[in-house]
């Protein structure tokens, strides 16, 4: 299947980052109005681990392939057909493409996956192929620019 404008990694990059910024902001609020106390700490367990990744997971398939920082960044999720995403795609991207393969490669697949959206033609990296999806611009035909 053809991929049609897809997004490179500076722009996935700074949606990540964005969307990482502001989950650990509010959860850090959250936590301070629980607690009484503001504390980094908690982005380095489990629980926010799989906090993130059900995140990842699910708003994608409910918000029709967005998330915080993608929509932000006017990119989002798509299968390769080009239709919306399913929960089954967003399971075999989030939970086995980039957690379990992650894991068990020590992070080497997120290096590689860095490498395949630089040098790669349709901008694929290794969950992208695993979820059957790819990273799109979500551009309307008011926004093309010749």
């Amino acid at each position: 299947m053809e991929t049609k404008n897809p997004a490179g990694l500076i722009v996935r990059a700074f949606a990540f980052i964005v969307e990482f910024s502001i989950i650990v902001i509010l959860g850090g609020v959250v936590l301070m109005i629980l607690k009484g106390e503001y504390n980094v700490n908690w982005t380095s367990g489990l629980s926010f681990q799989l906090f993130y990744t059900l995140y990842l997971t699910i708003l994608p398939v409910l918000w029709i392939g967005y998330s915080l920082g993608k929509r932000m960044c006017k990119i989002k999720v798509k299968r390769l057909d080009g239709d919306n995403v399913k929960l089954s795609n967003m399971v075999m991207r989030e939970v086995i493409g980039r957690g379990l393969i992650g894991f068990v490669s020590f992070g080497l697949s997120a290096v590689v996956s860095i490498f395949m959206i630089i040098f790669r033609e349709d901008k694929r990296s290794i969950h992208d192929f695993i979820g059957g999806t790819y990273v799109s611009y979500n551009l309307s035909t008011s926004e093309y620019k010749y």
